[in-house]
């Protein structure tokens, strides 16, 4: 019995772009055609415009979706103050936290700060939930 996740062709999962925020978000490089999330073989990758965040699937340790969110505390790329958690979305309306074991780099050039979650605002986030729930 194989995995699909960690076995045959990676799947893309879509932002989901709320068209009030995409002429700003392209300004920044995130456009649908540079912002998706890959996953597999044995992978978790995140790009969003110039940002790009790659770590083992097995350091994924849980899921949850959340949302919606107050536009002007979402919309971008965020670092939480609270728990330095890192935030991609193009919308307010829900998302997906992805929890890992050992935090990640992504927020910043040099890779001084790590993030022990990220949150995306991806067009399926309960598929994407269930693909990275099956490695769990």
């Amino acid at each position: 019995m194989t995995d699909d996740t960690t076995a045959g062709k990676p799947e893309r999962f879509t932002f989901d772009f709320d068209p009030r925020f995409a002429p700003l978000l392209s300004v920044l490089g995130i456009r649908p055609d540079t912002a998706g999330v890959l996953v597999g073989p044995g992978t978790l990758r995140v790009r969003f415009g110039p940002w790009v965040t790659e770590t083992p699937l097995a350091n994924v340790s849980g899921v949850e979706t959340t949302g919606p969110y107050s536009p002007f505390r979402a919309i971008g790329v965020h670092v939480s103050l609270a728990d330095r958690g890192l935030t991609f979305a193009t919308s307010a309306r829900k998302g997906l936290c992805v929890r890992f074991h050992e935090p990640i780099r992504g927020g910043e050039p040099f890779g001084l700060l790590r993030h022990p979650g990220l949150t995306v605002t991806v067009a399926d986030p309960a598929g994407l939930a269930e693909k990275l729930s099956r490695r769990l």
